[in-house]
C-alpha cells in the first residue's frame, strides 16, 4: 500500500512513517516548509525509501499540487497543534487546521482522475470541550473551548461535508493526549520531565508547573498510530472514531510518577503563566467504538510510556 503523511515530521509523523515503513508500505512523507527531512529521523536499517513532498497548507497551489498527485492513502497529521501556539495566532491556527483541511479535501474531491484512496482526518478529542466526567462518546456534542481545538473542529466540520456532497473517502479520528519519547516539551509529559531533570541537576525543591488537578486519558504514540492504521483498514467512511485507553490519571499523578522515575523529591508549585484560560477538567474517552471495528486495543501501559522517556531523555 501507498501511504501519504502530511506533517510527517511532526512528533505523530515520525512514529507513523517508521511503522509503516517497518510494515513494509510505500510512504510519502509531505513536510512543511523548512520541516526536517526524513533522514533526519529515520533510523538506519530500517526496510524501504521515503519520498519527501513539500505541503504549506496556507499556501493553495501547494495543497493543489500534493492532492493531484496523491496515489493511495492518506493520513492528515499536518496543523498547528501546539494549543498555546493556537492561542497566540488564532488566525494563522483557523488559516492552517480548518481552511487547510478544507482545502485539500476539495482539491482531492475536484482532481481530473479521481482519487481512489481514504482520507484520515486526525482531529483531537479536546473538541469535546468540558463535559462532565464521563467518558466521552463519538455522538457527544463538540463544544470546543480553545483555539485549537475549535480550528479541529473546524477540520472535521470540512472533512465531512466534502464526504457528504462528494463521497470522498473521509474518515475522522479523535485521538486523546498520547505522549512518548521526542515528544517536544510545548506539551504537559516531556515539560514536566524536563523540568524534574533540571531540579534534579541543581538541586531544587521545586518544580514549576500549571494547574494539576485535570484528569486526562493518556496513551502511548505507538499505540496511536497502529490505531491509525487500523482506520485506513476496517474504519467506516464519513464515521468518527475515539482513540482513547478508556481510563483517565490526573495530572499530579503523572507528575509524581515521573518525578520518581527521575529520582527527585519536589514539590510542584503552580506557576500562574502555564495556566490555561480554560482548561478541561476531566476528558476521558470511549473506545469501544474502534475496538469493536477493529479489534485495536492499546498494548503499552502508560508507566512503560513514562518509563521510556525518562530513559530516552537519559541516553
Amino acid at each position: 500500500m501507498t501511504l501519504l503523511v502530511t506533517g510527517a515530521d511532526g512528533f505523530a509523523g515520525r512514529y507513523l512513517v517508521r511503522h509503516l515503513l517497518t510494515a513494509g508500505h510505500r510512504v510519502v512523507a509531505a513536510i512543511g516548509p523548512g520541516g526536517t527531512p526524513p533522514e533526519a529521523w529515520i533510523p538506519a536499517g530500517l526496510p524501504g525509501t521515503v519520498e519527501t513532498r513539500t505541503l504549506d497548507l496556507t499556501d493553495h497551489p501547494s495543497i493543489v499540487a500534493l492532492a493531484h498527485e496523491a496515489d493511495g492513502a492518506i493520513v492528515h497529521l499536518a496543523a498547528m497543534s501546539s494549543g498555546r501556539a493556537a492561542q497566540s495566532d488564532p488566525g494563522r491556527a483557523w488559516l492552517v487546521n480548518a481552511a487547510g483541511t478544507a482545502l485539500l479535501c476539495d482539491a482531492l474531491a475536484r482532481r481530473s482522475s479521481p482519487f481512489r484512496g481514504r482520507l484520515l482526518v486526525v482531529s483531537t478529542a479536546e473538541v469535546y470541550g468540558a463535559r462532565g466526567e464521563r467518558p466521552r462518546v463519538e455522538d457527544d456534542p463538540i463544544v470546543p473551548c480553545s483555539t485549537y481545538a475549535a480550528t479541529k473542529a473546524g477540520g472535521e466540520i470540512a472533512a465531512l461535508e466534502a464526504w457528504r456532497r462528494t463521497g470522498l473517502d473521509v474518515v475522522v479520528a479523535r485521538p486523546f493526549p498520547h505522549t512518548g519519547p521526542g515528544q517536544p516539551p510545548l506539551f504537559a509529559v516531556p515539560a514536566f520531565l524536563e523540568r524534574l531533570k533540571a531540579a534534579h541537576r541543581t538541586g531544587s525543591a521545586t518544580v514549576k508547573t500549571g494547574n494539576l488537578t485535570p484528569v486526562r486519558d493518556y496513551l502511548d504514540v505507538r499505540d496511536v498510530v497502529r490505531a491509525y492504521v487500523a482506520l485506513l483498514e476496517v474504519g467506516a467512511s464519513g464515521e468518527v472514531y475515539n482513540i482513547a485507553r478508556g481510563t483517565g490519571v490526573p495530572l499530579l499523578d503523572v507528575f509524581q510518577r515521573l518525578a520518581a522515575l527521575v529520582g527527585v523529591a519536589v514539590e510542584p508549585e503552580t506557576d500562574p503563566a502555564l495556566l490555561r484560560p480554560a482548561d478541561i477538567t476531566h476528558l476521558v474517552g470511549d473506545p469501544s467504538k474502534l475496538r469493536n471495528a477493529s479489534g485495536w486495543a492499546p498494548a503499552i501501559p502508560f508507566q512503560q510510556t513514562l518509563g521510556d522517556m525518562v530513559h530516552a531523555e537519559a541516553n
